[in-house]
């Protein structure tokens, strides 16, 4: 990744250059999950891949990985894959997205 902050910035400073303007870089990943990773963001992709790795180890292949609690469990992408899993639209957490200003595309 910072490999490609990297171009991301040379591109951003020749446009300045060849401009005369102001450029900014964004990295969209983070733009496109709602900002810069939090500490709870970060210590969920620790648990999930910490529990990727141990399923690896324990040679667990063909499956993903699925934060239950306070754990972690491999999910067989047979029982995952085809099948969707909607958020009911009166859930607290559509009611809060909606309260911050967040578009569902459905409005």
């Amino acid at each position: 990744q910072a490999e490609h902050q990297g171009n991301t910035l040379r591109v951003a400073q020749q446009l300045e250059e060849l401009t005369g303007l102001e450029s900014r870089m964004t990295i969209l990943g983070h733009l496109q999950r709602g900002g810069t990773p939090s500490a709870g963001d970060r210590l969920l992709a620790t648990r999930l891949g910490a529990a990727a790795a141990d399923f690896i180890h324990d040679g667990v292949y063909g499956v993903m990985i699925a934060s239950r609690g306070e754990g972690a469990e491999a999910v067989p992408l047979e029982d995952v894959v085809g099948k969707r899993k909607l958020v009911p639209i009166d859930h607290a957490w559509v009611r809060t997205a909606r309260d911050i200003g967040v578009c569902l595309g459905d409005r």
